[in-house]
C-alpha cells in the first residue's frame, strides 16, 4: 500500500484508541511476550534503583508500575493512543516520578536527549512505520552507555500458519512492506512486516551494540490452546517472541 507516514499514524491512532480496552494490562513487564521467558528469569535490566527510564509504547501503564516497584527513580511513558495515555494515568495514579506523553514513536515530542539510563519497549516497537526514525530517536534519548531493551512478535509468526496439521507459509518472509492488518479489530491498522535481520541491522546502523538476542520458548502445558493466535502448537515449532538487549556507544 502507498501511504504517507502521517496518514498511517492517523489510521493507527484511531485503531489503537478503539482497541485500547482489549489490551488493558496485556504483555507488560515482567512479561516480554507470548511463550517467552520473563524479566524475573532473564534479569536484563539489572539494578534500576535511582535510574531514569523511558517506555516506548507504554499502553495501559502496567510496565511503568512494575518499574516503579523495582525502584526506578524517574520514568516516562510514550504512546500514540490518547485512550492508552488516559488509562496509564489512571493505572499509575498521581506520581511525581511518572511523565506520560501522547505522541508517535517516529516523532520527538520534546523528550530530552542523553537523559535516560534505559529505554525499553514491550511488544510495541514493531508498530513503528519508520524504524530508522524511531531507532534514531531512542538512541538520542539514551545517555552514552545507556541500555535499550525491546520485545516483539517474531517475524516468522505472522508468516506461518497451521493447516490441517501441516505448517505452511501464508506470505513471503522476505517481503517487507506496510499493509492493512485486516485481522486487527475493531479497525484495521497499518502493520509493517520486517525480517529479524532488519531490526538487528537497524540497531547497528543507529549506533547500538547488540548484546543479546533471545528466541527462547516457554510453554505452559496447562493452558494449551491450538486455535489461539499465539498457540502452543506453533510455539513448539518456532518462537512467538524475540527479545533484544543493546547498548548506546556512538553519538550521531
Amino acid at each position: 500500500m502507498n501511504i504517507s507516514l502521517n496518514e498511517g499514524l492517523t489510521i493507527n491512532k484511531g485503531s489503537w484508541d478503539a482497541a485500547a480496552e482489549r489490551f488493558f494490562g496485556r504483555t507488560a513487564l515482567p512479561e516480554y511476550g507470548p511463550h517467552a521467558p520473563s524479566e524475573e528469569e532473564l534479569k536484563l535490566f539489572g539494578e534500576v534503583s535511582g535510574k531514569k527510564a523511558l517506555e516506548v509504547g507504554c499502553g495501559s501503564g502496567h510496565s511503568i508500575v512494575y518499574m516503579l516497584n523495582q525502584g526506578i527513580e524517574e520514568i516516562w511513558g510514550l504512546d500514540l493512543s490518547s485512550v492508552q495515555i488516559q488509562t496509564a494515568q489512571h493505572v499509575c495514579g498521581h506520581n511525581e516520578k511518572v511523565m506520560l506523553i501522547e505522541s508517535s514513536m517516529e516523532q520527538n515530542p520534546g523528550i530530552p536527549h542523553s537523559y535516560f539510563d534505559f529505554v525499553y519497549s514491550i511488544y510495541a516497537l514493531g508498530w513503528t512505520l519508520d524504524l530508522r526514525k524511531t531507532l534514531d530517536n531512542i538512541h538520542a534519548y539514551l545517555k552514552p552507555g545507556g541500555t535499550f531493551i525491546f520485545s516483539w512478535e517474531h517475524p516468522l509468526h505472522s508468516r506461518v500458519i497451521l493447516d490441517q496439521g501441516f505448517v505452511r507459509f501464508n506470505a513471503s518472509y522476505n517481503e517487507e512492506k506496510p499493509t492493512l492488518h485486516e485481522a486487527w479489530k475493531p479497525r484495521p491498522a497499518v502493520f509493517y512486516h520486517r525480517k529479524l535481520s532488519t531490526y538487528i541491522n537497524g540497531l547497528i546502523e543507529a549506533g547500538f551494540v547488540v548484546e543479546k538476542v533471545l528466541e527462547e520458548v516457554r510453554i505452559d502445558r496447562e493452558t494449551k490452546n491450538e486455535n489461539s493466535w499465539y498457540s502452543n502448537v506453533k510455539a513448539d515449532l518456532f518462537p512467538a517472541t524475540f527479545i533484544v538487549k543493546c547498548r548506546k556507544v556512538n553519538e550521531h
